[in-house]
Parts: C-alpha cells; structure tokens; sequence
C-alpha cells in the first residue's frame, strides 16, 4: 500500500514530515486536514489525534521526528541521516525547552502565568546559540538537524520579524532566508483542499 500522511499545511511538525519525505522521494497520499473538522478517518488513524500522521502498512507513525526518519530509511539521497550525534542534542533542544518558549510567546493568551518576554528571552537564548554554531549549516553540510529545526525557527521570527530582523543573528537569519528562499520549501508549501473521505488520491511528493 501507498502510506496515507495526514497534514496541515502550516504546522512545523507537519512541515518537517513533508521536507523529509520530499527529500527521500518516498511517495506518499496526501491528507490536507483542517484542525477544526478532523475527519473520523484520521482520528481512527492517530492515537493522539495530532498532525502529522502517516499511516504505513505496518501501522501509524505519530511523532513528525520519526516520520522523518521513517522516510529517509527508505532513501536519504542527500545523506542527512549521516549527522554528527550532536545534532540528536540540537533537535532535542528545540523540540523542547525552545518550543515550550515559542508556543507561550506566540501564544500568550493561553498562558497568562507566563510573561511572555522572558519566554521570548529563552527562545532567544537558544538561537543565540544555533547562531554561534551556524555557518551555512548546522554542521559542515545539510543533515536531519537543520530541517528538523527550520520550520520552528520559521514559525518563531514570524511571531515579530522586525525584532527577529533586528537581532544580531547573522548566521542564523542567512540560514532561514535561504531556507525560506528554496525550491523545496515552496514545493512542501503547495496548498491543498480540505481532504473528503471520496477525494481521488492526492500524490506527494
């Protein structure tokens, strides 16, 4: 069978899933879900009702980190599975203490106990690091970490660009503007109709 990944087309998450899979070139059935009107298909496929999912024949896949590396076990073309272990500890780092921060500084009003700027000042602390190891990657070449990261850090500089803009991250503002620049992010970025239970497949890559 085809693997069935449910998406949405602005979720970072989901957004690394499709990276990785357009760079292995594993083909796949699109599912364009609104958060809003889940339908009963993805629910029964997700265990945590989340995006992105991507149903395999041997079972679903409910981490995007692991949908990732699922996808490059199939083909990894451009050797981005062969990092540095260091890499591990940049994507932890960001899938944790730096996430937690941006979610509570672009969404404040769900955590009013939080001051949002100290929030923004530990996200910060974070990129003031990923800057200090960037030169055009995070390593000497593109490898998991960077696509693992990039849509995080996408979703952060969008929260206020003229501050993102103004702070002294050389490295890392060349690093997203190329990346934001790429042809393969526009191809991951393609807009989809709401996926209906009687739509005709819908390929990706």
């Amino acid at each position: 069978m085809t693997s069935i990944l449910y998406s949405f087309r602005r979720c970072p998450y989901a957004m690394r899933a499709r990276l990785a899979i357009a760079a292995a070139q594993t083909p796949v059935h699109l599912r364009e879900v609104v958060l809003r009107d889940k339908p009963q298909a993805f629910l029964s496929a997700s265990p945590t009702a989340t995006v992105p999912c991507l149903v395999t024949e041997t079972g679903p896949i409910d981490e995007s980190l692991d949908i990732m590396k699922w996808a490059l076990a199939q083909n990894d073309p451009e050797g981005w599975l062969d990092m540095p272990p260091e890499g591990h500890d940049w994507i932890a780092r960001a899938d944790g203490p730096f996430k937690d921060a941006l979610d509570r500084t672009k969404y404040a009003t769900r955590y009013p106990d939080v001051d949002p700027e100290e929030q923004r000042a530990k996200a910060a602390a974070f990129l003031q690091d990923l800057d200090a190891q960037l030169d055009d990657w995070i390593f000497d070449r593109p490898t998991l970490a960077d696509y693992a990261i990039l849509p995080f850090v996408r979703q952060f500089a969008f929260i206020d660009r003229a501050w993102f803009d103004a702070q002294d991250w050389r490295a890392l503002r060349g690093w997203l503007d190329r990346f934001l620049a790429a042809p393969r992010f526009e191809s991951v970025m393609s807009k989809y109709p709401q996926w209906q239970p009687d739509d005709a497949p819908v390929s990706f890559p």
